[in-house]
């Protein structure tokens, strides 16, 4: 095995640990908590580096995963199921473990399901969806599939307006804590935010570690030749509609898992989360940060949705992330750290002038 494939996520645990520490130790502490909500969004934006880099798939739907979590988390952690106590099934599920009862933000006593129980049932139901989804469209290529999962990303936003259960156009609110083993909570109070610091970027630690692994494995080593010849590869034996699904459907468990944590640490959903434009922004940002470059993703990731939630872009801020798309695509199509097409033009422009300098003293 090859350690040193590893070692840039030693890296990233240093920058963590040390940012962390700055921040403290200067006495701005508060800045952890747009960096704990840019490490969930970062998430997403690592399961779709994976999907876009290397199984060569656009998708402009995965803000509605990421919903999928977010908003089953929170239905079945907030919805009162005290009404239907006494029915056979609850009564199953109570001794089961999987529900709790607590006070909701009023003091009244509610009935719901468990945090943790809500969140693997949130995950089931991305993996679901993701294959009901995936199976028919992910024999689709190049713009067919970017309408196809735009189609179900606007289905999903159009289900959050419509549904009165899901709050319609309003916020889910009083979504409880997530017990993180005992230990801490996924919550924004104040005297947590060091530990959700850490469990925020432990979760993107997480899925960098397991997308690592799939890239030098045998699927790995598939998914690049799909990328490169799709053609080419089914001829050699590949099934690359079967990896395609399969990465497909990693990367919908990864938005449903940030979806779900972040709605816990917020306490509250809204459906801005399922928007177009949320799924554009994931793709606008794995674009600066480089298609098949986790590291590069990861970094613009975290810095671009910091800036986004510190309100730095202010009301402009959609139109920055369209800019943003639009300039990566002309400029640097490779990635914002790899701007091979900006130094081309370089070249030309340069070599322009100096044909016109020519010109001119003859």
């Amino acid at each position: 095995m090859d350690l040193r494939r590893y070692l840039p996520l030693g890296v990233l645990l240093g920058i963590i640990i040390v940012l962390q520490l700055i921040l403290s130790a200067a006495g701005l502490s508060f800045y952890l908590k747009e960096f704990t909500q840019a490490a969930y969004y970062t998430v997403v934006v690592v399961g779709l580096s994976m999907l876009i880099g290397y199984a060569g798939q656009i998708s402009l739907g995965h803000a509605a995963f990421f919903a999928i979590g977010g908003y089953t988390s929170a239905v079945l952690t907030t919805f009162d199921l005290t009404v239907f106590a006494s029915s056979p099934f609850i009564r199953l599920l109570r001794a089961a473990g999987l529900l709790v009862t607590r006070q909701d933000l009023y003091g009244a006593r509610l009935l719901s399901f468990a945090p943790a129980a809500a969140f693997v049932l949130a995950i089931f139901l991305a993996v679901l969806v993701a294959l009901i989804i995936g199976i028919p469209v992910i024999r689709l290529r190049g713009h067919y599939l970017a309408m196809a999962t735009l189609g179900f990303g606007v289905i999903i936003k159009t289900l959050i307006d419509a549904t009165p259960v899901l709050g319609a156009h309003d916020p889910i609110t009083g979504v409880p804590p997530f017990s993180f083993f005992g230990l801490t909570e996924v919550s924004s109070g104040v005297p947590l935010r060091v530990s959700n610091y850490y469990i925020a970027w432990g979760v993107v630690f997480i899925a960098l570690l397991i997308c690592i692994n799939l890239i030098h494995s045998r699927a790995g080593r598939a998914l690049r030749s799909v990328h490169g010849d799709e053609t080419a590869a089914n001829s050699l034996g590949i099934h690359t509609t079967r990896y395609k699904l399969y990465t497909f459907i990693l990367s919908a468990v990864f938005a449903a898992v940030a979806g779900a944590l972040l709605t816990h640490y917020n306490g509250s959903i809204g459906p801005s989360e399922a928007s177009v434009m949320k799924s554009v922004r994931y793709v606008a940002v794995v674009a600066v940060g480089g298609m098949a470059n986790l590291w590069g993703c990861v970094l613009m990731s975290a810095l671009l949705n910091f800036l986004s939630l510190r309100g730095v872009f202010g009301s402009f801020d959609d139109i920055v992330f369209g800019a943003i798309l639009i300039l990566i695509m002309l400029f640097a199509p490779r990635g914002l750290l790899n701007l091979v097409r900006l130094a081309r033009w370089k070249e030309k422009l340069v070599e322009k002038i100096g044909k016109y300098a020519k010109r001119n003293s003859a």
